[in-house]
Formats: C-alpha cells, sequence, structure tokens
C-alpha cells in the first residue's frame, strides 16, 4: 500500500528497527570493551600493592578501595555486553528442548515482567543513591564514592536498553524473522 499523494513516506519499520537495535549492540559492545581495560589499571595497583607490602613492608590504604571499586565498577559495566552476548545465567536445561519460537515468547514474556521492572528500579533507586553521593561528595577513604555509585544507574540503563535489544530481537523470532 502506497502514501497517499502529498503524505510524508512513513520510515520502513525494519530499517529503522534494525538501526536501533545495531546502535544499541554497539553502545553495549562499547561498554564490554571499556570494562575490559579497566582490567589494566586493576592489575596495576594489585601489583603495586603486592611489590610494596611483600617487598618493601609497606602496604598501602588506597589500594584496597581502588580495586575494590573498579572491580565493581568493571563487573557492572560488562553487564550490557554480557546480555548482549548471551553470558547470563539461564535455565537451558528446560529451555533447550523447546522451539526457537517458544523460547522468544517465554523470554519476551521475562523480559517485560521481570527484566525491565527490575531494571527500571534499580535505575531509579540507584540514581537517588548516585545523587545523594556526588550531593555531598561521599568519599571511602582517600576515594570520591560518587563516581562508583554512578556506575550503578548506567549500567541500569544499559541493561535496560539492551533489554529491549534483545526483546526487539525476540519479537522478531516470533513474527518469523531473523533473530
Amino acid at each position: 500500500m502506497s502514501a497517499p499523494s502529498g503524505a510524508s513516506t512513513p520510515i520502513r519499520a525494519p530499517g529503522a528497527v534494525d538501526r536501533v537495535v545495531g546502535v544499541i549492540d554497539r553502545v553495549s559492545t562499547a561498554a564490554g570493551w571499556l570494562a575490559g581495560w579497566l582490567i589494566v589499571p586493576l592489575t596495576l595497583a594489585v601489583a603495586y600493592e603486592v611489590v610494596a607490602r611483600y617487598a618493601f613492608n609497606a602496604p598501602t590504604k588506597w589500594a584496597s578501595h581502588f580495586t575494590y571499586m573498579l572491580y565493581g565498577a568493571q563487573f557492572m559495566l560488562a553487564a550490557a555486553y554480557t546480555l548482549l552476548k548471551g553470558g547470563h545465567i539461564r535455565t537451558d536445561v528446560f529451555s533447550e528442548r523447546w522451539s526457537s519460537v517458544t523460547r522468544a515468547r517465554i523470554d519476551a514474556v521475562c523480559y517485560v515482567l521481570f527484566f525491565f521492572p527490575g531494571m527500571l528500579f534499580i535505575l531509579y533507586a540507584g540514581g537517588v543513591e548516585a545523587w545523594q553521593a556526588w550531593r555531598i561528595g561521599e568519599r571511602s577513604g582517600a576515594w570520591p564514592l560518587y563516581p562508583f555509585k554512578a556506575v550503578i544507574p548506567l549500567t541500569a540503563a544499559l541493561l535496560a536498553l539492551q533489554g529491549l535489544s534483545e526483546l526487539i530481537k525476540c519479537v522478531r523470532v516470533i513474527r518469523g524473522r531473523r533473530r
């Protein structure tokens, strides 16, 4: 069916949806890339602490706080990438026997009923906590804690975006299109 003359041509849905899914997947990949590179300063800090502690008998106070926060940020920032790659825990013992359409239907229902409400709650609660930490300049020892707390709502937002991408992929499978 063509658009009436004079009317603007509607955006072709599959192309637009493909672009949205592609952008979301690239954002999750970039977050995973960043999380992966956080291993470099984490390794350097741990190595410094080991040398200072055992070679010079001069342990540091800052290293444990720094590595704790950096590892937490690395773990959280990799969550959306892990969802993209299908690396989160699943009950494959049940779903491996289902057809791809059945699996997609159940995944879609679970995203809508459980995943998105959970991410919205974490986004809200984490945002409130992060805002409070920034407002008061919260610290843990010598290190500011507020950037670390800001990673929590950022992670929820990234996971919600990737969840949207996965939901769109489920709908494609349900409608008989590619995943």
